[in-house]
């Protein structure tokens, strides 16, 4: 069997939406799946020598434990025959998950919460997870379309490779055809979008330009059929800006792959700024795979 699936849990609708699809997930897996609620204080609050949590603080533990209980119930409704393990867990959300992700396959998260995990996407949890999580992360978010395809953003990042293998390992999975997108524009070469408007500047060479990008597509997913020859690929060649092109492709998808940093990525940026907009913005469950440091 597979690492578990972990998913943090904090008792909001959004928190089970993410227990449902960690059930799913670790199902299709034949995988574990663990549920963990992280309680104490935020380490920015806590005096010298405090403790990070009391256990008598307002029975706090009493009601994480029933938070659990409810999730368990809900996985067991999407996945009746997982195996589940759930613990109550004191510390702070974002170090505890970073920690669990180290032995878990996938970590799955909601895309807002009420307690340990609040402020999830307005904050900075879901964006540290993804940037230091030892596993692949997906944020539940939007309305995904169950019969839609798995998109994949191509950026042709050594980095990125780790997401082109998850994004077919997908696929096979929820046996669902996938899409893989590469944007491109006058910019693809530098660092970031602008200034001038990279849609209609005239660029010497910019067939040969459309050429090699097209290239770069077609050799990022070519040694991939081969290892899933039944997924259906679609190869999507997009000139436009690339987040609004990416966001839009997630509107008739049932999961959105991106890679943590892009091919235009600053040195020491651990997330992109693509990744990032898709975690905030995009309109299905967004997985967001790191590569090798």
């Amino acid at each position: 069997m597979s690492d578990p699936v972990i998913v943090g849990v904090d008792g909001s609708a959004s928190g089970i939406d993410a227990v449902e699809a960690a059930a799913r997930e670790a199902h299709l897996r034949g995988a574990g799946l663990r549920i963990v609620h992280a309680f104490g204080r935020a380490s920015g609050h806590l005096s010298v020598g405090a403790p990070p949590w009391h256990p008598a603080d307002h029975g706090l533990e009493a009601m994480a434990r029933g938070a659990l209980a409810r999730a368990e119930e809900r996985a067991h409704e999407v996945a009746p025959d997982i195996r589940i393990t759930r613990s109550v867990v004191a510390g702070e959300a974002l170090e505890v998950l970073e920690i669990e992700s180290r032995s878990a396959s996938l970590a799955v998260v909601g895309s807002r919460g009420l307690s340990g995990f609040a402020g999830l996407l307005l904050g900075s949890t879901a964006v540290h997870l993804a940037a230091h999580g030892a596993c692949p992360l997906m944020v539940v978010r939007g309305r995904p379309d169950p019969a839609g395809p798995v998109v994949l953003a191509v950026d042709g990042s050594e980095a990125g490779a780790a997401a082109v293998g998850f994004a077919f390992a997908e696929a096979a999975l929820r046996e669902a055809p996938l899409v893989a997108v590469h944007v491109w524009n006058t910019w693809s070469e530098r660092a970031y979008e602008g200034p001038g408007d990279p849609l209609t500047a005239v660029v010497v060479g910019a067939d040969r330009l459309h050429e090699a990008e097209q290239r770069l597509l077609d050799e990022t997913v070519a040694s991939w059929r081969t290892l899933y020859p039944q997924v259906e690929v679609e190869r999507r060649l997009v000139r436009s800006r690339i987040r609004p092109a990416l966001i839009e492709a997630s509107r008739d998808a049932q999961l959105m792959v991106v890679g943590a940093r892009g091919r235009g990525g600053f040195s020491g940026l651990l997330l992109g700024s693509v990744s990032q907009a898709l975690l905030h913005h995009a309109d299905c469950p967004v997985a967001v795979v790191r590569g090798k440091e």
